[in-house]
């Protein structure tokens, strides 16, 4: 099945079928302010947009946006449309996107939600570990 599917870079075309991917997997809304701009800022400054695409149809089913502030990477964004997921899909993107963590040669780090089980699992099976009682505070609207 993963013969398939590629994992390539970020291409500003595919902005519309990412926003449905990260509405469809609750990876994205207005708040957030995450569009096509920021993505490309992020990109110049060292980060890293992968898309996982079926070739069979040309479309997007996962995503995996990785920034930094040259000192760690972070992960954003990481997702797979919910009809492949528990595939081994989720597992590749993530291998992809660990691949390029090792080429930097820095830390990576990412925030998930305390019920997402499976992508819990995802995480801790491919070396993420647990930093604690960490809380997360945000100003969206500075």
């Amino acid at each position: 099945m993963n013969s398939k599917f590629i994992i390539r870079d970020f291409l500003s075309t595919d902005i519309q079928q990412i926003n449905k991917i990260w509405q469809e997997t609750g990876l994205c809304n207005t708040e957030r302010g995450d569009d096509e701009v920021v993505i490309e800022k992020t990109l110049k400054t060292g980060g890293k947009f992968f898309v996982l695409e079926n070739i069979g149809n040309n479309k997007i089913i996962g995503t995996s946006w990785i920034t930094t502030d040259n000192r760690r990477l972070y992960l954003h964004h990481f997702g797979i449309k919910p009809e492949y997921q528990k595939k081994g899909l989720g597992m590749m993107l993530a291998k992809a996107s660990l691949e390029y963590a090792k080429k930097t040669k820095m830390q990576i780090k990412l925030e998930v939600h305390k019920n997402n089980a499976g992508a819990i699992e995802l995480y801790k099976k491919i070396g993420f570990k647990y930093l604690g009682d960490y809380k997360v505070f945000i100003i969206r609207d500075v």
